[in-house]
């Protein structure tokens, strides 16, 4: 069996979220964090061996004095992000165990994700070697040089929107890294693309929305109420069914 490690990408800045008191992984919805949903999920598989929570620097302190019971008993590591997205991963990518052969990169902020989406990214990569979820733009596209004017609509056909979790094998996308030069890319799979790894393309889900604004949190707590009730084939935990956060 193929052994997974998720690194949960927690680090940016939340600048559009404007929240005072927290950022949008921290943020309540439903009453559970926002990360939690999603560490959640992967952590209920045995095939997933580890998962590292990637942090900016200036909220480990925050996350350890809210979160610290979950960690302990979720065994969840904590790695120190970077100035970007890429960077943050590659600091992931550093604490990954021997182990593990392939590694799943996930937004700390799309608390939607479903057991069948995981099972298909993950078994689409271990056929592969890199796939993604992603679901086809169907609104019209216009191109705006200032935000005030359309300068030209742009051909839809073949554009897809990427979502998370990205799973790769661990190999290829560490030899990928080494490979940025000055490339600054803004998902996992880009960096795949630019080593010349094919990325195969697992249907996704317009509820697999990632949190940006505070309003996003109201669509997300419709879309949980949508999802089939979880599955308990793996591993349960103390905090999969509390009352912790209520």
């Amino acid at each position: 069996m193929a052994k997974f490690s998720v690194i949960l990408a927690a680090a940016g800045q939340s600048s559009r979220f404007r929240d005072p008191h927290h950022k949008k992984p921290f943020a309540l919805l439903e009453q559970k964090p926002v990360w939690l949903y999603s560490a959640e999920k992967f952590l209920a598989r045995n095939d997933v061996r580890q998962l590292i929570m990637v942090l900016a620097q200036e909220d480990r302190d925050g996350f350890l004095s809210s979160f610290s019971a979950n960690i302990a008993v979720l065994g969840i590591d904590l790695v120190n992000g970077g100035a970007q997205r890429h960077e943050s991963v590659l600091n992931g990518m550093c604490a990954v165990r021997p182990e593990c052969d392939f590694v799943a990169v996930h937004d700390a902020a799309r608390p939607v994700l479903t057991d069948d989406m995981i099972e298909a990214c993950f078994s689409a990569a271990v056929n592969s070697g890199a796939a993604i979820p992603a679901i086809p733009v169907t609104s019209t596209l216009k191109r705006s040089p200032d935000g005030r004017s359309v300068e030209a609509t742009v051909e839809r056909a073949g554009l897809y929107m990427a979502q998370t979790p990205q799973v790769f094998r661990r190999d290829w996308l560490e030899s990928a890294y080494q490979q940025l030069g000055t490339l600054v890319p803004t998902d996992e799979a880009q960096v795949m693309e630019h080593a010349g790894h094919p990325v195969t393309i697992v249907e996704g889900s317009p509820m697999n929305i990632k949190i940006t604004t505070r309003q996003d949190l109201r669509l997300a707590a419709a879309c949980l109420k949508s999802l089939p009730a979880p599955k308990f084939d793996a591993r349960p935990h103390p905090f999969a069914d509390d009352n912790l956060w209520r």
